[in-house]
């Protein structure tokens, strides 16, 4: 694995993401995915079940490029609900590990007031880096 996580002596170590990522090799940007299936139709309105199947997306695009979760360096998370999206996070958290691993990229996440789907709860965008 070319990926080296960047964390600054002395800070607290993050839980779920890392602080940064210095990678080499072919890139591979994903655009924003939703929670909805490949026909863009939601199976559900639940917040865990739409960042699985967003996740599971991501997963496909990488797929397309040979690339595999472990080499995703950056994610951002567009939610809906912060209140929504902490009341939840033993589910996120276990979705997460579940088609992701134990992979924690450098991340961020924001509330935002709608998505362009009205039954989007969560966007990820995510960069990944295929070691060469």
């Amino acid at each position: 694995m070319t990926h080296t996580i960047l964390q600054p002596e002395g800070w607290a170590k993050p839980i779920g993401y890392a602080n940064g990522v210095a990678a080499s090799g072919r890139q591979v940007y994903v655009g924003g995915q939703i929670g909805w299936n490949g026909q863009c139709e939601f199976e559900t309105d639940d917040i865990v079940g739409q960042v699985r199947q967003t996740l599971e997306n991501i997963v496909a695009v990488l797929a397309e490029a040979g690339a595999r979760p472990e080499h995703i360096t950056t994610m951002t998370w567009y939610f809906t609900d912060k209140q929504e999206y902490l009341a939840n996070l033993k589910g996120i958290g276990q979705a997460y590990r579940e088609i992701i691993g134990r992979h924690f990229p450098a991340m961020a996440a924001v509330q935002v007031v709608a998505l362009m789907e009205d039954r989007a709860k969560i966007e990820i965008q995510a960069i990944a880096v295929i070691p060469e």
